[in-house]
């Protein structure tokens, strides 16, 4: 479902609607689309900022995503505490987050006490991570302020400025709440314009952010610095588009964000100007170390790093299907082995590509015994018939000098070794 949303002052219109596409039936609404962005744009710069600030990114998102578990819930708490009459008669509705209804005071308390928590059971500091965490905060509010643009909500009073909008569900907004608004010393005419006030939150976080992260960063004295320009530069802002709010949280006549706005900057305000002083001082107060200065910091890095390399290599050996911590076994002899180099064959003999022992000189073969095949000759006695041959005088026939050859294998010793056919050989 979709409607108009027109900005008359400056001519132009734009048909919007909540749902931005539907999956199996299931509608996937734009304000979670902006969320899960402005969570990742978070996520961001948190990873890239972590190491100049002391402390390993991987070590930072432990906690950080225990931050913003804790500030999901705070938010909506904090939403449910102040609109009671809207949950007291079905408490089921408290879990219906679907139909909106988040605090931004109540997201930076629960996630402020979950990561304090997280920090004190990971034993570490937490200044160092609320200084990288809260101009992620800063972007992640500038994107997700969107979110209210395509439901339709967090605009104010009514305005002339050019930039003024309306649309049927603000008209019918006005109508429902002009005698409760009133009560806060608004006057409201239904047909007129309002002030698109998400949008200047959205440019003050940006704003912000930019600041944060660019100019006090860089220059910061101690841990925390960031966090209290952090609570300064927010809550002043939304002191200022608090009051132009329709929608506000109140208590009584008071509106609770604009209190706890003024409030909280005017405190971070006073801090920052006391830190200030205290760190020109000499000695200067322990407490307002940076903690990526300390040995502590440094150790804490390099034991991460090494607990990811260990964590990477027992996921290859695994993947390799070798056991973590084990050495690799040696296959077994006569497995995937190459066999023995054969040393050269002594002249003369069968390995040596002569003529075997009963074959003669003219090529004939000596008629079969009946055994398998002839009985080796060792080498030493195979030379001794060949030298034997070949000193026999020139008058002797060919015949005498194989009498002499076949004379010679009878005589070799019974210790001459023998050939092995493979029988318990090992390679």
């Amino acid at each position: 479902m979709t409607e108009t949303l027109s900005f008359p002052g400056l001519g132009l219109e734009f048909e919007i609607g909540r749902v931005a596409f539907s999956i199996f039936g299931i509608d996937i609404y734009w304000y979670g689309l902006l969320f899960a962005a402005a969570f990742i744009c978070g996520i961001i710069y948190f990873h890239l900022r972590s190491r100049s600030l002391g402390f390993h990114s991987y070590d930072g998102l432990d906690v950080l995503l225990w931050a913003v578990v804790g500030g999901v819930v705070g938010a909506r708490l904090y939403f449910v505490v102040f609109r009671w009459e809207l949950y007291k008669d079905n408490w089921l509705r408290i879990f219906a987050f679907r139909e909106g209804g988040l605090a931004l005071y109540g997201g930076v308390i629960g996630a402020l006490i979950a990561g304090f928590i997280a920090c004190r059971i990971k034993k570490m500091p937490i200044l160092p991570l609320l200084d990288a965490g809260f101009p992620a905060m800063l972007l992640a509010q500038a994107i997700g302020r969107w979110g209210n643009f395509f439901n339709m909500e967090a605009f104010g009073c009514n305005t002339t400025l050019p930039w003024g909008m309306t649309s049927r569900s603000i008209v019918s907004y006005l109508v429902t709440h002009e005698a409760q608004l009133e009560a806060l010393g608004m006057t409201i005419d239904p047909a007129v314009p309002v002030h698109p006030t998400f949008l200047y939150e959205s440019i003050w976080n940006f704003l912000g952010f930019l600041v944060l992260a660019f100019i006090l960063t860089p220059r910061r004295k101690y841990d925390g610095q960031v966090f209290l320009g952090y609570v300064a530069w927010y809550g002043f802002g939304r002191y200022f588009v608090e009051g132009l709010r329709t929608d506000s949280l109140t208590m009584g006549a008071t509106r609770v964000s604009e209190a706890l706005g003024i409030v909280s900057c005017a405190v971070a305000l006073v801090l920052m100007v006391v830190f200030y002083f205290l760190n020109k001082r000499e000695p200067k107060p322990a407490f307002l170390g940076l903690y990526v200065e300390t040995e502590e910091s440094r150790e804490r890095i390099l034991q991460v790093e090494r607990q990811l390399e260990e964590e990477k290599q027992a996921a290859r050996d695994k993947k390799a299907g070798v056991k973590a911590g084990e050495p690799e076994v040696p296959s077994p002899a006569g497995e995937n082995a190459a066999p023995p180099e054969a040393e050269p064959a002594e002249e003369g003999s069968d390995a040596a590509g002569g003529p075997p022992a009963d074959v003669t000189p003219d090529g004939s073969e000596e008629p079969s015994d009946g055994t398998d095949g002839p009985e080796p000759v060792a080498p030493e006695a195979s030379k001794e018939a060949t030298d034997a041959a070949d000193d026999a005088p020139a008058d002797v026939t060919p015949n005498a000098r194989e009498e002499a050859n076949q004379k010679a294998p009878d005589e070799a010793p019974d210790s001459a070794p023998k050939e092995n056919h493979g029988e318990n050989q090992e390679f």
